[in-house]
C-alpha cells in the first residue's frame, strides 16, 4: 500500500488531502509513524523524530494513529488477495507476498493478477497500492518499490541479475544503513560489487547472513511464500516526555511494557525464550540487554523479574533515559513449561 496510514487519514478527512501529513505524535519526543507523499517531498520519513520533521516541513499536520481502522482496511485488502490465492504471507498491515504459481486462471499471468488486485483495492477502499511481480520474493519486493506510488513493475527471469547489479547496496531490501556503510568501507557500493565477492569473504565479514547476500547479489532467493508464519518477536516501548534518572520511575514505566508483551502472548498462545531490554539515553545512544532461557518463558511473573534484573544492571545510570522498550523473541506457538538454566547475553 502507498503511504498506507497517511492515505487512510486523507481518504477519511477531505481537509487533509493534498497536505503534508504525518501520522504520529507531534510532541517534542514524538515519532512519525507514516508520512504522506506531500510530506515526503520535504524529506519527512517514517521513524523520524517529530521535532526534526517539523523543522523540515513547518506546515506539517500531525494526526494520531487509528490502528483499529488501519487493521479493518488491511482485512479488506487481504480478502481481495484471497480471491486469487491461499498462499499469502503478510509482512505487516500494508504489505504481503502472494504466490500465484499454481492458482493462475486460464490465459492469465501474474502481471494481470497484480493489475486486477490493484484495481479492486482502489475500487473497494479508495486507496492505491503498488505491486512488484517476479520469480522470487527478493525481486518482487524490489519491484514493488520501484514505481511507487500506484506502480506496477515486472522483473522477468532473464532481467533479474542485471536489475540487481545496477542498485546500490542501500537499495537492497534487508540491508540497512549500518550494514550498507560497512559494505561501503569494504569497497562494496553496488549489486555488481557485491556479486564480485566470494561467499567466504561475505561470511567472514557478515556472519551467517553473508550466504544470503551472496545469493541475492545473483538474484537468487529460494524462500517460499509462507502463510501464517509466526512472528519473530513482539515488543513494546515508550518515549518519555522528560528524561528519567530514578530507578523507581523507570520501574514504573517498565511494568506496563512487560504487561503489553505478555498480553500478546496470552492472546496468541505464543511464548518465547529471549527477553530484551532496550534503552535509549538522552543523547540518543542506544543499548540493549538480553537474557535467554533454555525453556520457554511461561508466566508474566518470570518476564517481569527478568526485565527488572536487566534494568538493575544499568545502575548507576551514566545519563538520563529517554526511551525504554521490552521485546520477547525466539517465539514458538503453544505453552511449554519453563526449564533449564538461565544464560545472560550482554
Amino acid at each position: 500500500m502507498d503511504a498506507f496510514y497517511a492515505s487512510v487519514e486523507q481518504r477519511d478527512n477531505p481537509e487533509l488531502r493534498n497536505r503534508p501529513l504525518a501520522v504520529g505524535g507531534s510532541r517534542q519526543r514524538g515519532v512519525v509513524a507514516a508520512a504522506s507523499y506531500e510530506a515526503r517531498q520535504f524529506g519527512v520519513r517514517s521513524a523520524m523524530a517529530s521535532s526534526i520533521a517539523l523543522r523540515k516541513c513547518p506546515d506539517l499536520v500531525f494526526v494520531k494513529p487509528r490502528f483499529d481502522v488501519y487493521k479493518a482496511v488491511s482485512n479488506q485488502i487481504r480478502a481481495i488477495f484471497s480471491r486469487y490465492t491461499d498462499l499469502i504471507e503478510p509482512l505487516s498491515l500494508d504489505e504481503a507476498y502472494l504466490d500465484v504459481t499454481d492458482d493462475l486462471p486460464a490465459n492469465s499471468s501474474a502481471t494481470q493478477i497484480a493489475q486486477l488486485i490493484k484495481e479492486q483495492i482502489k475500487q473497494e477502499t479508495l486507496l492505491t497500492a503498488s505491486a512488484g511481480v517476479s520469480y522470487n520474493k527478493f525481486l518482487a519486493k524490489l519491484a514493488s518499490d520501484y514505481r511507487k506510488p500506484d506502480g506496477l513493475y515486472v522483473i522477468k527471469p532473464q532481467q533479474g541479475p542485471g536489475f540487481v547489479e545496477g542498485l546500490t547496496v542501500g537499495q537492497f531490501h534487508g540491508i540497512g544503513r549500518v550494514t550498507a556503510e560497512k559494505m561501503n568501507q569494504l569497497g562494496i557500493y553496488t549489486g555488481l560489487d557485491l556479486r564480485g565477492q566470494t561467499e567466504a569473504f561475505l561470511t567472514r565479514h557478515f556472519g551467517k547472513v553473508g550466504h544470503h547476500y551472496y545469493c541475492i547479489a545473483r538474484a537468487i532467493d529460494h524462500r517460499p511464500v509462507t502463510p501464517n508464519r509466526i512472528r519473530k518477536s513482539v515488543g513494546s516501548e515508550n518515549t518519555f516526555a522528560d528524561d528519567l534518572t530514578e530507578q523507581a520511575h523507570l520501574i514504573d514505566q517498565l511494568i506496563p511494557l512487560v504487561e503489553s508483551v505478555w498480553s500478546y502472548c496470552e492472546r496468541t498462545a505464543v511464548r518465547g525464550r529471549t527477553l530484551t531490554l532496550k534503552v535509549k539515553y538522552a543523547d540518543f545512544e542506544q543499548i540493549t540487554r538480553s537474557r535467554t532461557t533454555l525453556g520457554l518463558l511461561s508466566s508474566k511473573t518470570t518476564l517481569t523479574q527478568i526485565a527488572l534484573d536487566l534494568l538493575a544492571t544499568l545502575f548507576p545510570l551514566p545519563k538520563g533515559v529517554r526511551l525504554l522498550g521490552v521485546s520477547l523473541s525466539n517465539l514458538q506457538s503453544g505453552e511449554r513449561p519453563e526449564n533449564g538454566q538461565l544464560t545472560l547475553d550482554l
